[in-house]
């Protein structure tokens, strides 16, 4: 059970709701295995985590989800093309070294992909651009030389990598770093979204 008095992340809950039941999932970058587990309980669905930090290694297996250690970076050779429902990754495709190759692969051995994002197209980090610095900002709170995102991208960027590597999308929302979604975000999504989620297929 996901521990009391930990809520899952809005993204999370909506990223349930995109998850047909008994479905096997792989989430990339997984971290603890929370997402794995409220799925495993909510939509009885089967499946591993991707996970490089060891001690979230330890958490996932402390809560029973199946987790194999491994750098994204190396790519998915280890799995054959169509072997999952589903293939997630939850704020991890702007620290990847070549996110459009991950992204294909992806695609290659799951029916559907979801994925999240910082917006680079955010207000609050166009601002920090015309005032000539990086921005520094909720969704992204590091400075430019000791950051893990190597390949910041907006709403807009994504979406046309999608076009370019023929990738659908079938859903998109927009949310802030609280992982809520307002009116305001639904309506300007590239401009108020702090974090871009994506539902997509091949």
């Amino acid at each position: 059970m996901i521990a009391e008095g930990k809520k899952l992340r809005t993204e999370l809950a909506l990223i349930t709701e995109w998850i047909k039941p008994n479905s096997h999932v792989l989430d990339l970058g997984c971290g603890d295995g929370t997402l794995l587990l409220h799925l495993k309980e909510t939509r009885q669905t089967t499946g591993y985590g991707v996970e490089i930090d060891h001690h979230e290694i330890v958490q996932c297996i402390e809560s029973g989800i199946n987790v194999i250690q491994a750098n994204l970076n190396h790519g998915l050779e280890d799995f054959k093309e169509d072997t999952f429902d589903y293939v997630i990754m939850t704020l991890a495709l702007q620290a990847i070294e070549r996110p459009d190759i991950l992204l294909r692969d992806m695609l290659r051995i799951g029916r559907e992909v979801i994925v999240t994002f910082p917006n680079f197209g955010h207000w609050a980090a166009r601002m920090h651009l015309l005032a000539g610095r990086m921005p520094i900002s909720r969704a992204l709170p590091n400075e430019w030389y000791n950051t893990a995102n190597i390949h910041l991208c907006s709403m807009k960027d994504f979406e046309h990598l999608c076009a370019q590597l023929d990738v659908k999308i079938l859903q998109c929302a927009a949310v802030d770093t609280a992982h809520r979604s307002t009116p305001a975000m639904k309506r300007f999504p590239n401009l108020m979204g702090e974090v871009a989620v994506y539902r997509l297929q091949k």
